[in-house]
């Protein structure tokens, strides 16, 4: 069984979105909200990707502004503890099951899809895979939009349309960034108080998990990054004009790891099996017809004590990915590894770069699963 399993429902960060609305005068219409946060003007989330709980906690004297707020969460973020699941469940308000954005790398119509590129390889995907018809529900951000909510997503300008904001993140204006001056400043002019209206601002910022995965979660380039976020943090509390909610969390946290296979390298894992999924702690492994359960057998055999491996249909009704979509099935696993304690299955040939990084997540570890909403 799963270290953690996710909350879905309750304490993820499907929840959170619904939960600012609901706070500055206009929720969704999907009954009370899960969150409960104080009432407000405006809002502002900063989501920082790679911000663990257990990180924050561990490196607080680097992160006296952050430490200092109040914690609605930890928060769980939903499996796999991945980017690409988080931000889609953080922008449409749904769990993994129901927006189908169910892994770093999944199968969609045949083709392995890279959320993060929204690419096959070299091969750009957004028109084979159109972002919209990929993930067709009408995002949080969009519907808060519709009822008249001015809403502003800050985030790096090379993602204003790349394949996960139009499927996850769509709605409101973008504001393109590079740096963290504008970031702030974009942030702080989307909850200006001399406009009238609730409002709502989403800002992403991405560099601690980049320096995790490169360095190790805890490096001292990771420490200098955090120190960074938190004067970053600080300023915007000094400027945010009265009324607006201040919100901080992250998409989640990371372990370094320390047991590494190589299923590139290792035959027993490449028997049966189609096409190769996921990303180093969380795998999707799509079998030949008629070979799941020997692949099955195979992956309990080498990783034991590693991993949970278990078929999508235990994984499904277990609810790892909450109430999945009959649609979506096929977009999970024939098998399902979550990989435990600091062990990772890597691809040193199909994925090399991921496969150097020492830092990683996706798991069900609290390391990973845990996520801090604090709140000013």
């Amino acid at each position: 069984m799963p270290d953690l399993l996710p909350r879905y429902g309750t304490a993820t960060l499907s929840e959170v979105v619904p939960a600012l609305l609901h706070a500055i005068g206009s929720p969704l219409d999907d009954g009370p909200s899960a969150l409960v946060l104080p009432p407000a003007r405006a809002a502002v989330l900063l989501l920082v990707d790679g911000l663990g709980h257990e990180l924050l906690r561990t490196h607080a004297a680097d992160a006296p502004v952050l430490t200092g707020l109040a914690d609605a969460g930890p928060l769980t973020v939903g499996f796999p503890s991945t980017t690409p699941i988080s931000l889609t469940s953080l922008g449409t308000g749904l769990p993994p099951g129901a927006h189908g954005t169910l892994g770093l790398r999944f199968r969609v119509d045949g083709r392995l899809l890279d959320a993060l590129g929204w690419s096959e390889g070299r091969r750009d995907l957004r028109e084979v895979l159109v972002p919209e018809q990929v993930q067709p529900e009408p995002t949080a951000l969009e519907r808060a939009a519709a009822a008249g909510v001015d809403v502003t997503v800050v985030s790096h300008r090379e993602f204003r349309t790349s394949g996960l904001t139009r499927s996850g993140l769509r709605g409101g204006a973008y504001r393109g960034v590079g740096a963290l001056g504008d970031l702030a400043a974009e942030i702080l002019s989307g909850v200006d108080e001399r406009v009238p209206g609730p409002r709502l601002v989403y800002g992403y910022h991405a560099d601690l998990d980049q320096l995790g995965h490169v360095h190790g979660p805890g490096s001292t380039a990771w420490r200098w990054q955090l120190r960074q976020i938190d004067a970053l943090a600080g300023m915007l509390l000094d400027a945010l004009p009265a009324g607006t909610l201040f919100t901080v969390t992250g998409d989640h946290g990371m372990v370094t790891v320390d047991r590494v296979l190589d299923a590139d390298r290792t035959p027993e894992l490449q028997a049966g099996v189609a096409q190769l999924g996921g990303d180093p702690r969380a795998r999707h492994v799509y079998t030949e017809p008629g070979a799941a359960d020997e692949v099955l057998a195979a992956w309990r055999a080498v990783l034991g004590d590693d991993a949970a491996v278990v078929t999508r249909e235990q994984a499904v009704a277990d609810g790892w990915f909450g109430p999945v979509q009959d649609r979506l099935r096929d977009r999970i696993g024939d098998v399902v590894v979550a990989l435990r304690g600091t062990a990772a299955v890597v691809r040193s040939e199909a994925e090399p770069y991921l496969a150097s990084f020492p830092g990683q997540h996706g798991s069900f570890t609290a390391a990973e699963q845990l996520v801090p909403l604090l709140t000013h």
